[in-house]
């Protein structure tokens, strides 16, 4: 019990130091996006730029969060567990010199074929005589990003095996510092202010990968890249990063998938869908990629030395806190879409119509906040184990769902010419990603990897109580859109954070008079 309570605590400890530096990248990031709409609004620049930078941005969750942390981490794990630390730091260089050399190959391409990426990635662009040529022109800018980040990642996989959680945390920051300091200060000194944006985010790219080497050294295992493809642990980690590529990031794949859609759609769109997804992503990184990028070292620690209980414990712990808090994050968004988008970005270029649009899309979002969590907590209960397969299947399964419902919510929407089409993308990939996680837990549970533990019943009852409280605060004091309208930033933003509050107290202050306490959500349940 003292081991399991030791244990528990341990996540929860890791995950807050995640998501506390993760929190301060997401404030950092929503400042950088009310600068951004206050400065470019959702105009067709800004839709360039969103392109241009979905691409690599997208290729960077296969290859960083994705696909290849998922197959490195578990491999690097079992090196350090049964070898020597010169073997660990050899495998290092030799992993980072083979996907370095990758990465340089697929930069080069990206950039002289740029046309072709925008035409594949944004067919609605094709023949504007704005937006096409601003995009391929900004993309030959972001697509080097891809080749520093996804090294970036490299270097937090092997910081965070060690159990260095905070510099790979805090180094999204730099990011949201370059954007800021691009849109401000250089965008003025461009022809097209636009393209300054697309600067800061190569620029971001080095600054990153500069800012992590230190600490990589004082590990010892800063080391010169050379490639190796044929060495056998690089082999192994190539082997497992491809099924991996669906595995993980299907949800990625769902949001670009959306992209390319909305770009046949409404000029705004894709910035509507952007604005939104970034507002869902706040509780998923702050708290679901927190809670995964802290899982998969400690499974995979278990499963090499051969520990299914305490697989199965550290599982079970993991889904009681994404219930925990993904539900009432999920209702909160739903419930608080157009007051919080009128709050961080209804100013200057950035209308009122704008927040009626990307709320519907934060709604559709917010549906699946949880299900998104879900397959970032439960994936690396497969990567832990080396089986990238299961994940790559179910993730086709999610893929293919989320493309019938594009078809099904979007296509007889525009065809009435209703307004907010984009939203149907956003419902569709909502409800693949449940899929995607109820497949995975499934098969977690067919597998017999995991076993749920006992007190589920009374969390499910104590927490369906709490967000009953939750919700019906909400509606009760949450003004009209009138009044939000009606107000300045400094009033919005004192209200925002009154209701925020006001929800927190209520939620957390109902399931403590129901005799929850936050030891039980640590420990192994007894019983």
């Amino acid at each position: 019990m003292a081991e399991a309570s030791e244990e528990g605590g341990g996540l929860l400890r890791s995950t807050a130091v995640v998501g506390g530096f993760t929190l301060a990248s997401r404030v950092l990031g929503f400042l950088r996006d009310v600068v951004l709409a206050r400065i470019f609004g959702a105009a067709a620049g800004t839709d360039a730029f969103f392109v241009a930078f979905k691409i690599p941005n997208f290729m960077r969750r296969l290859f960083a969060e994705g696909a290849f942390n998922q197959a490195f981490v578990p491999v690097l794990s079992e090196y350090r567990s049964q070898r020597e630390h010169g073997e660990v730091r050899a495998f290092v260089g030799r992993v980072s010199g083979t996907l370095g050399g990758f990465l340089l190959l697929l930069t080069i391409l990206g950039v002289v074929g740029a046309p072709v990426l925008v035409m594949v990635f944004a067919p609605g662009f094709i023949g504007d005589p704005e937006r096409f040529p601003a995009a391929v022109e900004m993309l030959r800018l972001t697509f080097p990003y891809l080749l520093f980040i996804a090294l970036t990642a490299l270097a937090g996989g092997v910081l965070n095996s060690y159990g260095r959680f905070a510099v790979p945390a805090a180094t999204p920051v730099l990011l949201n510092i370059a954007l800021i300091s691009a849109a401000v200060w250089a965008a003025p000194a461009f022809a097209e202010p636009i393209q300054a944006l697309a600067w800061g985010v190569l620029v971001a790219g080095v600054i990153q990968l500069a800012f992590q080497l230190p600490f990589l050294a004082r590990l010892g295992l800063l080391t010169a890249p050379r490639p190796a493809p044929r060495d056998e642990g690089v082999r192994r980690v190539a082997r497992l990063m491809g099924p991996a590529l669906f595995g993980s990031s299907v949800a990625q794949v769902n949001l670009l998938l959306d992209t390319i859609i909305a770009s046949m759609l409404a000029t705004g769109s894709v910035s509507w869908l952007y604005y939104a997804d970034r507002l869902v992503e706040f509780p998923l990184g702050v708290f679901g990629i927190a809670l995964g990028t802290v899982i998969l070292p400690g499974l995979s620690e278990r499963h090499a030395e051969a520990d299914p209980a305490g697989f199965s414990a550290m599982i079970d712990r993991a889904l009681r806190w994404v219930a925990l808090i993904a539900l009432p994050a999920t209702l909160g968004l739903f419930l608080l879409a157009g007051p919080i988008l009128a709050t961080l970005f209804e100013y200057g270029a950035f209308g009122a119509g704008d927040t009626a649009m990307a709320g519907l899309a934060l709604m559709a979002y917010s549906i699946g906040l949880t299900g998104f969590i879900l397959v970032k907590v439960l994936a690396p209960g497969f990567f832990a184990r080396q089986d990238t397969r299961t994940p790559m299947r179910i993730a086709v399964i999610a893929m293919l769902t989320n493309m019938v419902l594009n078809i099904a919510f979007v296509v007889p929407w525009e065809m009435a010419g209703l307004p907010g089409a984009h939203a149907g993308l956003a419902a569709a990939t909502a409800l693949a990603a449940f899929v995607n996680g109820g497949l995975l837990l499934r098969g977690l549970l067919r597998d017999g990897v995991y076993r749920p533990e006992a007190g589920w019943g009374l969390l499910a009852l104590r927490l369906g109580l709490a967000l009953v409280v939750l919700v019906a605060l909400l509606l009760f004091l949450t003004p009209e859109r009138p009044v939000w309208a009606a107000w300045g930033a400094w009033e919005r933003a004192g209200a925002l954070a009154g209701l925020i509050a006001a929800a927190g107290v209520a939620y957390f202050g109902t399931l403590l008079a129901t005799g929850m306490r936050l030891g039980w959500l640590v420990r192994r349940p007894a019983g």
